[in-house]
């Protein structure tokens, strides 16, 4: 499951991301590009032409309208097809893309943005303020929901907003041209994260005009090849729908032309995947997925190859069953802290960091991942400026200690089985799901319980749901569940965590109840003070070190994304969250 990789602001980078660009051995991941390219005879000036093949495990589910799509590998077409007004930058920083500047008045409810002149789309037209408007008039459209699409969260802020999406005018005011190249948005209230709101890719007002928001995901414009314009280095220009994705070069990209003539996706399976970079017929693989940790020593091997390795944005969970919703409640659709059935087998924080204690989270890493993984101590990425492990508490594996905490407080084995009672000596077992769809998910869960049931926790470890089942389950309480295992991806730019801990926030499956938390996650969004990174890292500081002490869910490991590319593929730039930056510099030393 995953939340919008789209919530987004500044983040600050640390040695834990310095791409490490890895060969086949030590020596090969420490030459220097320059002597990779005298001692291979590689040519030193981009060549341009020539075509590349990248894998992708699954075919994209058909919609290429950024606004509408909401499957990775579509994602993995549009990074190349479509563009925003901003991008972030090594250091997740927002930097200039479809607007080469901009301005923010003093209290920032005004963001102005100047736009790059001359830039077209795929079929010639010229880009302007009013595609702008358009795409933003588009996902604020009172059918926009209804039509599937999930992007509000751009917005929602904007002024007039609800008198919009609510059909009572039909003028959005939180959008406005100033002529062709300069394009103002105005917020209800002072916003800590301006530029976010201005990185929705931009769709061709021409191209969508007619064509009603309900209507919109079922055009051809939104669907075929050829059909599908946007401004990015290349467009999709034909495809074999499940098997085979082609994207030409756009001759005219504001950048100036890419080098490559054209990217072809193939659907290959994971198993095959080694062999296939090995012979040359793949050429990279990289988001959502990239190679498996269990791949990893066979094609660190392969002369040909580089891998990209570093932290992701996301994690890893065991979620703590805090409260139950009523049933009336569940009925109604609503929620209501007020009525929130305490769940007695986990509501003291004392036990939940013993199960913590009794997780020895560096043989997951080790046996699931083959050591590709990062330790996490909170809810926020290490990436993030407002990540500080030093507040919290570790949770290094200690069988004893555990042990230990749960005989203090009265979680003894009374019957020699070998389980403990709970302290009135009635059976205490913990009702675990998970969710199918992940190897490594599916792997986690089992080790979790023989590590549980080796501190004497009694475990009843589910049959597996589909992931949509466990999500539904969990919004509407299945009132026997007690642990559950899911992952989260975060986003590169704001660290606020309140969309999954806030006790009113729908994903905060664990319901967890706890006013201080939420007075903390408020003051870090409240402004003028939030304004300053400073300010906001001291509350979220304080709120980390809650967190760890309360245990919502306890944060099992960060997986490493790992990234592969054929040595003859030149000119990749990673970034913290994808390969996929500035592919018009993308170059192939040899044609095929």
């Amino acid at each position: 499951m995953f939340i919008e990789r789209r919530n987004f602001i500044v983040y600050t980078i640390g040695l834990l991301l310095t791409v490490l660009l890895v060969g086949c051995e030590d020596e090969k991941a420490n030459r220097s590009f320059e002597e990779d390219k005298e001692e291979n005879n590689i040519p030193i000036e981009p060549i341009p032409g020539g075509s590349i093949t990248g894998a992708i495990y699954s075919a994209p589910a058909g919609m290429f309208n950024p606004i509408f799509h909401d499957d990775p590998y579509e994602a993995n077409i549009l990074s190349f097809t479509h563009e925003s007004l901003v991008s972030q930058n090594e250091r997740l920083e927002y930097v200039p893309q479809l607007a080469k500047s901009w301005e923010l008045n003093d209290n920032q409810t005004e963001l102005t943005l100047h736009l790059q002149e001359g830039v077209k789309w795929h079929d010639g037209e010229e880009f302007t303020a009013s595609d702008v408007v358009f795409t933003y008039q588009a996902i604020a459209d009172p059918d926009y929901i209804n039509a599937g699409g999930i992007r509000t969260a751009f917005v929602k802020p904007l002024l007039g907003y609800d008198e919009y999406v609510n059909g009572e005018t039909d003028e959005l005011k939180g959008v406005v041209a100033k002529g062709n190249y300069i394009v103002t948005f105005k917020f209800a209230d002072p916003i800590i994260n301006p530029l976010y709101f201005a990185s929705s890719p931009i769709i061709p007002e021409h191209i969508f005009k007619d064509i009603p928001i309900d209507d919109m995901p079922n055009a051809e414009a939104s669907l075929l090849p050829g059909n599908v314009i946007g401004t990015g280095p290349f467009q999709l220009a034909d495809m074999v729908e499940g098997e085979e994705y082609t994207l030409k070069r756009h001759d005219e990209y504001w950048q100036g032309t890419p080098y490559l003539e054209q990217i072809v996706w193939r659907v290959v399976a994971k198993p095959v995947i080694a062999s296939l970079l090995e012979n040359g017929e793949i050429d990279f693989i990289g988001n959502p997925d990239g190679i498996s940790p269990t791949d990893y020593e066979t094609i660190n091997k392969l002369e040909n190859i580089g891998i990209i390795e570093q932290p992701d944005f996301g994690y890893e969970l065991l979620g703590f069953k805090h409260h139950h919703q009523t049933e009336e409640d569940v009925e109604k659709g609503v929620l209501n802290p007020d009525n929130w059935q305490p769940n007695k087998k986990l509501s003291d924080p004392k036990v939940r960091q013993a199960i913590a204690y009794g997780i020895d989270r560096e043989k997951l890493i080790n046996e699931l991942l083959n050591g590709h993984g990062e330790l996490l101590n909170s809810p926020i990425a290490k990436q993030s400026w407002a990540y500080d492990e030093s507040v919290t508490e570790s949770y290094t594996f200690d069988l004893e200690k555990a042990k230990d905490i749960l005989q203090s407080l009265g979680y003894v084995d009374t019957n020699d089985d070998g389980f403990r009672e709970d302290p009135d000596g009635n059976a205490w077992v913990l009702n675990f799901d998970y969710p199918t769809g992940n190897k490594i998910r599916e792997q986690t869960a089992p080790l979790i319980v023989q590590m549980l049931e080796d501190i004497g926790i009694k475990v009843e470890l589910r049959k597996p749901k589909e992931m949509f089942t466990l999500i539904q389950e969990l919004t509407n309480d299945n009132n026997d569940l007690d642990l559950y295992l899911l992952g989260w991806n975060l986003t590169s730019s704001d660290p606020d965590p309140s969309s999954f801990w806030e006790t009113m926030a729908s994903y905060n499956f664990s319901r967890w109840n706890n006013p201080e938390s939420d007075e903390l996650l408020n003051q870090a969004r409240k402004t003028p003070e939030a304004f300053s990174q400073d300010y906001r890292a001291s509350i979220y500081r304080k709120w980390q070190k809650l967190y760890s002490e309360d245990l919502p869910a306890f944060i099992l490991y960060a997986q490493n994304s790992l990234w592969a590319y054929n040595n003859r593929l030149q000119g990749v730039q990673p970034i913290p969250f994808s390969m996929y930056n500035n592919t018009h510099l993308w170059w192939v030393s040899e044609m095929k």
